[in-house]
């Protein structure tokens, strides 16, 4: 019997820009969570989101439940749209599922996990690596392995954005010729990464309708340091999930890119973080 599973969990950028909800990138940032069978009083218990996602593993598994414990440890900041909550939610569904004897394959690993989070972008990309293309009604995500020569430039501002702030901000109805612009771009982002044309991201990341917009409010200087990251060669930037993380994808010049996030950026505290794309998805050992 398995009493201890160690989880490996990307980090990941959603949303893309236009994709709102639907594209996602797995990076090279990482938790980890550790599970292990436990008596007495579990750990589980004492957190809400890993009671919740234990519970969910058991009867998706149609497990009788079992006492565990666990922990989580690593780079990926929380509440800074990076997809922190996929790592611990993920890391602890993935643990007991090898604690378990693996009754669930990746991905209902995902499946379960995209219904804690209420939307799969964030999800797919930890679950199976790379670039994912998703369909919030279910469908299966599409998934392309990211050519390490891209680099992801992030700024993580020293303040925190919560996701249920970030979208209760956003407005109820939206232009119809806006959104048909920025799906316009989110289409051609994936056909981009699908093609591994990364040049064709040039201007792709803007997002007219669906949520940057508004959550401006939420990071004031999302525009200026998109723009500096463009004017030292990024291809383009885009708010990282909810934020307060702000990424630009770069094939050159990534440390004058960076340089020039921070310095536009103007937020005492804050840190710059290059990376590349993950191409595993979550490990487990």
């Amino acid at each position: 019997m398995v009493k201890r599973a160690v989880v490996r969990v990307p980090a990941t950028t959603s949303n893309l820009g236009p994709g709102y909800d639907c594209l996602g990138v797995a990076l090279q940032i990482y938790n980890e969570v550790t599970a292990r069978r436990a008596a007495g009083r579990t750990r589980g218990a004492a957190h809400p989101m890993a009671a919740e996602a234990g519970a969910a593993f058991f009867a998706a598994a149609g497990l009788r439940p079992f006492r565990f414990a666990w922990s989580i440890m690593g780079d990926v900041p929380v509440s800074r749209g990076l997809g922190s909550s996929v790592t611990l939610r993920m890391g602890v569904i993935a643990g007991l599922n090898r604690l378990a004897g693996s009754p669930l394959d990746r991905r209902a690993i995902f499946d379960l996990c995209t219904r804690l989070e209420g939307h799969p972008d964030n999800a797919a990309p930890a679950a199976f690596g790379g670039f994912t293309a998703c369909d919030p009604m279910g469908a299966p995500p599409i998934r392309v392995a990211v050519d390490p020569r891209l680099k992801f430039v992030l700024l993580v501002p020293d303040f925190e954005v919560r996701t249920d702030e970030a979208r209760a901000i956003l407005p109820k109805r939206i232009s119809r010729v806006a959104a048909a612009a920025s799906a316009g771009r989110a289409c051609r982002i994936a056909a981009a990464f699908a093609t591994k044309r990364y040049t064709l991201l040039r201007g792709m990341f803007a997002d007219e309708a669906f949520h940057q917009p508004y959550r401006e409010s939420l990071v004031p200087m999302l525009p200026r340091v998109i723009a500096a990251g463009e004017r030292a060669g990024a291809l383009g930037g885009f708010l990282s999930g909810s934020g307060s993380t702000i990424c630009c994808v770069t094939m050159k010049c990534a440390p004058r890119v960076a340089t020039a996030m921070l310095q536009a950026s103007g937020v005492g505290g804050g840190g710059i973080i290059i990376t590349q794309a993950d191409n595993r998805g979550f490990l487990v050992r």
